[in-house]
């Protein structure tokens, strides 16, 4: 793929993923195995789950979630960003783009889904807001779709006010799993 050709939601390559995402205060870079430990940790914090799946992961929910990681890029060329502290290296939480193929309704499977969740110690701080930005950013530059779509629990205030922030707005109500979500969406601004 050229420097200046951005790829579809199925049609990409390995390379067009950056490897990493400096902002301000965060370093933001692919997955790897060994950070297992501390992806596991971050998904078995009650508060951490309770908006996202309503109960902390296991240690082999959190091993399939760290491949589906790594698999994204390997097999779509975008994915989510482990997000460290820019100075101390501390792990703050994992923000990104993906494709779950979700069965739900309304169907949001032809866009890319935003996602972020930041470790207790690191929220209320601006950094979701802040890596958001940059995964967006990032996505503007590299992905074809015109539009990205993020799904949060109605009541998770804290996320809806990241997702405003950077320019989503809500779409519509829709059910996954049998519980309520909201979608909301941003469009790529105009170059």
């Amino acid at each position: 793929m050229s420097d200046g050709e951005k790829t579809a939601l199925s049609d990409c390559s390995a390379d067009a993923a950056g490897s990493g995402i400096l902002t301000k205060r965060t370093r933001m870079r692919r997955h790897r195995i060994d950070d297992f430990d501390k992806s596991a940790a971050l998904w078995s914090d009650p508060d951490v789950a309770r908006y996202i799946s309503g109960r902390p992961s296991t240690r082999a929910e959190s091993w399939s979630r760290l491949l589906r990681y790594i698999g994204h890029w390997q097999a779509l060329s975008f994915g989510y960003w482990v997000v460290e502290d820019r100075v101390t290296g501390q792990y703050l939480g994992e923000v990104g783009l993906a494709d779950y193929k979700r069965d739900m309704t309304p169907s949001i499977e032809r866009w890319p889904e935003m996602g972020w969740v930041l470790a207790p110690h690191a929220q209320g701080r601006g950094l979701a807001t802040e890596a958001v930005a940059a995964a967006l950013d990032w996505s503007d530059r590299m992905l074809a779709s015109e539009r990205t779509v993020c799904l949060m629990d109605p009541g998770h205030r804290a996320s809806i006010r990241v997702a405003a922030k950077n320019g989503f707005v809500e779409r519509c109500s829709g059910e996954l799993g049998g519980s309520p979500v909201l979608i909301m969406e941003r469009l790529k601004p105009a170059t």
